[in-house]
């Protein structure tokens, strides 16, 4: 499980020291995606997260899956940030995160915000419009990125990066749950939706090539 998260997440290198980002966690996702067990998934999270260590957490929006929040979901996501106490967490809001103060109200080192800018690097969900800043590299997630790909006659859906020119978007750290494909989710951010191609990498880091969306 470990493995999944590292290949599944970014560390970055910056003025704050070393960050861990990943995108779309969905904690509480299991009864409405079909699973009638507790995978105990954001426990294993937060065990990965010690194990980095970083300096600061990003997480790129969609922390819970509920669009609102009820007991359970608050249960879970108190559990999850009382692991994290020792780390300085900034979540950008998704359109998932409804009502996520509800839980977060004894957590002083978590902050949600819209966006997040640290050295001219950007990082919001990717639902809404773009923020009227200036950045160099921007990093999103939302739309859980996906790619077919042929094994002899068989095609398999496997999460990816997907980069459009200075954005990059991350696939869901859930393992869980699979991704969209890049030609649909692309449709789903407002300031790509046009894009005509971008390029998509393996979270091993193998790159696949250019797709065209159109």
């Amino acid at each position: 499980m470990t493995l999944d998260f590292e290949s599944l997440s970014l560390e970055l290198e910056t003025s704050k020291g070393k960050g861990l980002v990943f995108a779309d966690p969905h904690i509480a996702f299991e009864l409405s995606r079909g699973l009638r067990i507790r995978t105990k998934f954001e426990k294993k999270l937060a065990e990965f997260v010690k194990l980095k260590n970083p300096d600061f957490v990003v997480i790129l929006g969609d922390i819970k899956e509920p669009l609102g929040i009820n007991t359970f979901t608050k249960k879970l996501l108190i559990e999850f940030f009382s692991e994290l106490r020792d780390f300085e967490v900034i979540i950008t809001r998704g359109n998932h995160d409804g009502k996520i103060e509800e839980a977060l109200r004894d957590f002083e080192n978590v902050k949600v915000v819209g966006y997040h800018v640290i050295d001219n690097l950007l990082f919001l969900h990717g639902h809404q419009n773009l923020p009227e800043v200036k950045f160099e590299k921007a990093f999103l997630g939302h739309i859980h990125p996906a790619i077919a790909i042929k094994f002899g006659s068989i095609a398999k859906k496997v999460k990816c990066f997907l980069r459009i020119e200075n954005f990059l978007i991350l696939p869901t750290i859930n393992p869980y749950i699979e991704g969209f494909d890049v030609k649909e989710g692309i449709k789903m951010i407002p300031f790509l939706k046009d894009s005509k191609k971008g390029d998509v990498y393996l979270p091993n880091g193998t790159y696949i090539g250019r797709i065209n969306f159109i």
